[in-house]
């Protein structure tokens, strides 16, 4: 194996650079990955815009990943040499309360991998094996580094509890939307219609199983819901929008005692109608990101064909070619759903 390998390094907003550092050895309990495929999400472009208020210069990014084990730390049992892996990107602390309850996602201390700490944009990553989740065997890297996003979707619609038979509303038809309607299509959803203001990502949401797609800009949000629902509108609605204006639309519009649950994260202080989510009762709920359990059902999902992956692959790029994917998705924001890295395409590297 080598002893050395190539680390992406994003040095200020708009600028990445490359370099070469020794291979990690993998300490006792870890594991040594060797990093296949990363996917870049709307924080990792926050990011590369200097507009994350929690990720500081210089960062390596990489939470979207899929790879295989390179080597195992002593004391590491379970996993093999070869086999296909994910890696949960969350660092906590472990003695908080959240983390001591079964809620480690909301660790008072968290961190994740390629904001706060060392990503996984490199040939080799070290990491604790209690964070390695294995893959099928016969998964493609690409669909392996997608399983962080579609956890979120599963997190996400896990928060409203049983959605069998459901009647689901999804605002916002971007990556995460998507995912959202796709799986709770799969847990047994009645109906869902997804909403937004681009023709191409409504016609994909079709194509991915939405029953109904609604332009916005063409259609008046509470009037399609009773158009497609009829009076008693939506059990749910999943707000993967995260804006004023979408929050809004939720609120005013949605049925009398219902659930509205925010998925997208809000760039700054809402200004939201909470008179009327008083007044109507509504409950408000939110999420945050996943935890192990949404890892493995995300993996059965996709093994059990409920979830497809694949038209939501806009585009790859070589590992040398990091700062050029982030280029190509600033000039392509409509149709660039998810922009993918191959890590082991280092044509273009030179030392």
């Amino acid at each position: 194996m080598e002893t050395s390998m190539v680390q992406q390094v994003m040095t200020a907003p708009g600028e990445i650079t490359f370099r070469r550092i020794p291979v990690p050895v993998p300490a006792p309990g870890q594991v040594l990955v060797r990093i296949r495929m990363i996917g870049i999400c709307g924080s990792d472009i926050h990011v590369y815009h200097g507009k994350h208020p929690f990720t500081s210069y210089p960062v390596t990014q990489g939470h979207e990943v899929s790879g295989e084990i390179a080597a195992l730390g002593e004391g590491v049992t379970g996993l093999t040499v070869g086999q296909k892996v994910t890696i949960e990107p969350q660092v906590v602390c472990g003695h908080c309360y959240p983390c001591t309850h079964g809620k480690y996602n909301l660790c008072e201390e968290l961190k994740v991998m390629g904001f706060q700490t060392t990503g996984t944009a490199s040939t080799y990553f070290a990491v604790d094996a209690a964070k390695i989740t294995p893959l099928p065997q016969d998964m493609p890297f690409e669909e392996g580094a997608m399983i962080e996003p579609l956890s979120v979707a599963v997190h996400a619609v896990r928060r409203a509890g049983d959605v069998t038979g459901k009647k689901i509303v999804v605002i916002g038809a971007g990556p995460i939307g998507n995912l959202v309607s796709q799986v709770a299509k799969g847990m047994g959803a009645a109906q869902v219609m997804v909403t937004d203001v681009s023709d191409y990502r409504l016609e994909l949401a079709k194509k991915c199983g939405a029953d109904f797609a609604v332009n916005t800009r063409d259609h008046e949000f509470g009037a399609a819901m009773v158009e497609h629902f009829g009076p008693d509108k939506a059990d749910i609605i999943y707000d993967c929008a995260g804006n004023d204006v979408t929050m809004n639309q939720a609120i005013r519009c949605a049925r009398k005692g219902s659930t509205i649950i925010l998925v997208a994260v809000f760039a700054g202080m809402a200004s939201v109608d909470l008179a009327v989510l008083n007044d109507h009762e509504l409950d408000l709920n939110t999420t945050m990101m996943y935890r192990h359990e949404d890892y493995v059902k995300a993996i059965e999902m996709v093994e059990a064909g409920k979830i497809h992956l694949r038209p939501l692959m806009s585009k790859t790029f070589p590992f040398s070619q990091y700062k050029q994917a982030y280029e190509y998705i600033d000039e392509n924001r409509e149709t660039s759903m998810k922009i993918l890295i191959d890590v082991q395409d280092q044509a273009g590297l030179s030392w």
